[in-house]
């Protein structure tokens, strides 16, 4: 379960930056790797790191025991 932790985090963080680029300089570095943004590459990427977003609602359960242990 670590290891899906950590990749979820990773690929969250790549997509993370992507967006930083995309609203600071209007460049989608995902779109530019891999063909444009409805290139299925992209589109692939895209969707696993929207999984990711989902996967990482669980983690609001380990900050609140997190909280609650304080």
């Amino acid at each position: 379960m670590r290891t899906l932790n950590g990749i979820a985090l990773a690929l969250l963080i790549v997509g993370g930056l992507n967006w930083l680029l995309v609203g600071l300089f209007e460049y989608d570095l995902v779109a530019a790797i891999f063909g444009g943004p409805t290139a299925i590459v992209s589109r692939f990427i895209y969707v696993v790191v929207g999984i990711c977003a989902i996967y990482a609602f669980k983690f609001f359960g380990d900050v609140s025991r997190e909280e609650r242990a304080r």
